[in-house]
């Protein structure tokens, strides 16, 4: 069965890697005006974005607004309409284009998204455990407290997603609700829960680091192929990554073993001009030097940290900029195909499943949704992975 689970190892491009004299024959070409939406204005995926902006004011003239959104809905909205060219989004845009969770709604379905860029940095997502328990890796959480948090699919995902590496399930813990995610923190701090989705960098775990429990982050053995296959049937977004940023003292000296996924993932409609997208993704890897260090994880841009082969389709024009550079493989070009297909396929099949007699409940409505999407993918040879 075709599926989205990779190789576990991210894409390995050369360093100051050259560009053809292909790829230096075509200009950018970019619009006077660009709007984007983003995280909050505290956020370093605004921040980025607002670096990138100001790289593209001075170098081009194209001024970018970019507009902060508070959740996944209020970021991703104004691209579904066409107010916005982009969103600095999280790992909701894979869950829009498979048309999953929040998606599974009347209002949404999968979304015909493409990749256009982005950014892998120091740090990693994890579960962060308290330190004065015996866990070294994630099996070691059978019996733990385990944070869930309502209303956020991708912490949860995340944190079953670990689980599933060290062969555990929630019926293996002792799942405790919160209503949000600063929330699990304080209950950790103060012994009434044990671990907590989050990335290795954020506030909430700088403060349970300095807390009289401290910090632990669960070590994922990068070899363990079979654990990293459970990992990824969960959410196959995840990839190996060696953390050299966090809290509790994680350095490039004393690195962890750990997981990762892009933050922001910069999509676009697949109906983004092509000019337009072409002239990103060139104007971002030829002008890396000038943004690079102006916000927390811009480094992350660089053309060695693309993963090639993920879980979202490119655009074309990004595509076409990776010929050219002389990186894209016929490996990679399967790949992009194949996740094309798949996208086409769950569009389809959203046309044919609204325009039928589907419920009114909104729950009744996505159960029957999840169930014509497997179908469907399935008698295609693809993993329904959500179901």
């Amino acid at each position: 069965m075709r599926g989205l689970t990779r190789p576990l190892l991210l894409a390995a491009l050369p360093l100051g890697l050259a560009l053809s004299d292909a790829a230096l024959a075509k200009d950018v070409e970019l619009p006077n005006t660009m709007a984007w939406t983003a995280y909050g204005t505290n956020s370093s995926g605004y921040a980025q974005a607002v670096a990138i902006g100001g790289m593209l004011q001075n170098q081009y003239g194209t001024a970018v607004r970019v507009l902060p959104g508070d959740n996944d809905v209020s970021r991703m909205t104004p691209l579904k309409t066409g107010r916005v060219d982009l969103c600095a989004c999280g790992i909701a845009s894979y869950y829009g284009a498979e048309g999953v969770l929040m998606f599974a709604h009347p209002d949404w379905g999968p979304q015909p998204l493409r990749v256009l860029t982005t950014s892998t940095a120091s740090f990693g997502l994890s579960l962060a455990v308290a330190g004065d328990l015996d866990v070294k890796a994630p099996a070691d959480l059978a019996g733990k407290r385990v944070a869930y948090i309502r209303g956020d699919d991708a912490l949860n995902k995340g944190t079953e997603a670990y689980l599933a590496f060290g062969g555990l399930t929630w019926d293996d813990v002792e799942r405790v609700d919160y209503p949000g995610y600063g929330r699990s923190f304080d209950a950790i701090i103060a012994g009434e829960a044990d671990a907590s989705f989050t990335t290795t960098v954020t506030p909430p775990a700088q403060q349970l680091a300095s807390s009289p429990r401290g910090i632990n982050w669960p070590e994922l053995d990068p070899d363990d192929e079979a654990a990293w296959q459970r990992m990824q049937a969960i959410a196959p977004y995840f990839r190996p990554h060696q953390v050299t940023a966090g809290a509790g003292g994680v350095s490039a000296d004393n690195p962890v073993d750990s997981a990762s996924y892009p933050y922001p993932i910069i999509v676009a409609n697949s109906d983004l001009k092509g000019d337009t997208a072409y002239g990103l993704i060139k104007a971002l890897q030829d002008n890396y030097d000038t943004y690079k260090d102006n916000a927390p994880g811009a480094a992350g841009y660089a053309l060695e940290n693309q993963d090639l082969t993920w879980v979202i389709p490119f655009h074309d024009a990004v595509v076409n900029y990776y010929k050219e550079t002389g990186v894209w493989t016929e490996a990679m070009q399967a790949h992009q195909d194949m996740l094309v297909e798949r996208q086409n396929l769950l569009l389809a099949t959203w046309e044919t499943f609204t325009a039928g007699d589907v419920p009114d409940d909104e729950d009744a409505f996505r159960e029957a949704w999840m169930q014509a999407r497997a179908t469907a993918l399935r008698d295609a040879g693809f993993d329904p992975i959500f179901e």
